[in-house]
């Protein structure tokens, strides 16, 4: 009440007065506010805001597979031994915090995109852009963005 609102506005035709994006999302009220938080409010970092910061702990990383770090919004993976991998994990798709890595893929749970541990290239859509890689280098055990 009491605000200004343009009857009809952000509201699909037929909709009985639901917004077009809580339909999307999945639900309405409080239901629908998780559901809009998971649908698109996540913000990746930039490089210079993780520059030199450490990301996670080699020991914690699997041979072949990954893990997600959602404070950072990253997902870092060992594709081979040795070789550390560190990508965005906001989806490209609508912008989800992929939910994490198994078979040689990292996957977002909103909309069933996959992106390969080596590269971050779309496996499978919805997305059709690669996740954002950020470089990384091993550091006293922890793997660091530089």
């Amino acid at each position: 009440m009491g605000e200004n609102v343009t009857p009809g506005a952000g509201r699909a035709a037929g909709d009985g007065g639901i917004g077009r994006r809580a339909v999307l999302c999945g639900g309405v009220g409080v239901v629908g506010a998780t559901a809009l938080a998971g649908c698109g409010g996540d913000k990746e970092k930039s490089t210079a805001e993780l520059k030199g910061k450490e990301i996670a702990k080699v020991s914690d990383i699997p041979v072949g597979g990954g893990k997600v770090y959602g404070s950072d919004k990253v997902v870092v993976t060992q594709p081979t031994q040795g070789a550390f991998k560190a990508f965005t994990a906001v989806c490209t798709h609508q912008g989800c915090t992929v939910g994490g890595v198994s078979n040689g893929l990292i996957k977002c749970d909103c909309h069933g995109s996959e992106f390969k541990i080596t590269d971050g290239s779309v496996q499978h859509g919805p997305a059709d852009k690669p996740l954002k890689e950020y470089p990384v280098q091993v550091k006293n055990g922890g793997i660091v963005v530089t």
